[in-house]
């Protein structure tokens, strides 16, 4: 991991915004949820299966009220896993035969361009004494003061995002 940057000398603190999501967690979850869906009477009989390949996830359901209980149940797995609902970007429900439908939903990983604009454009905003750079998928924010980069992680969380954050390499 990079060193905090150098000032005269002189270490500043520093921290890094990311979004990062455990995919063993993920197959952990998802590997629960198959377990709950053979053992659940609504779901005896049917067809519906989740798969999982390299972070994009395919839902096959006989028809949207499976889909929809499968939704319910992969977020509350998720959830038991410490892994925010909000990694998943659904896309668009498409038609299988018959009345089965499919629907694949993406793990987000990093901060995508825009939101990393947008943090950098409110920590600029927020006239604290600190700089704020996108590098890559995170955003690396430094200043003088500990204090500063405890209040930008504040101004931070106070954000509405739609993909959950984390705030780590925290160096004094």
């Amino acid at each position: 991991m990079p060193e905090a940057l150098l000032f005269r000398g002189v270490k500043m603190p520093s921290l890094d915004i990311v979004s990062k999501t455990d995919m063993a967690e993920v197959e952990n979850a998802l590997n629960n949820m198959r377990r709950e869906m053979e053992q659940r009477y609504d779901f005896k009989g049917s067809h519906c299966q989740i798969e999982n390949q390299d972070g994009t996830l395919t839902l096959n359901a006989d028809d949207d009220m499976k889909l929809r209980q499968m939704h319910e149940l992969l977020q509350g797995h998720l959830a038991r896993r410490k892994i925010d609902a909000g990694v998943l970007d659904y896309k668009e429900q498409e038609k299988a035969a018959g009345q089965a439908v499919r629907q694949t939903a993406t793990i987000r990983q990093g901060v995508d361009k825009e939101l990393a604009r947008k943090i950098t454009k409110a920590v600029k905003g927020s006239k604290l004494k600190v700089q704020a750079a996108i590098q890559g998928d995170e955003v690396r924010v430094t200043g003088k003061k500990r204090d500063d980069l405890q209040a930008v992680i504040a101004l931070v969380k106070g954000l509405k995002t739609d993909m959950p954050l984390q705030f780590v390499n925290f160096r004094d």
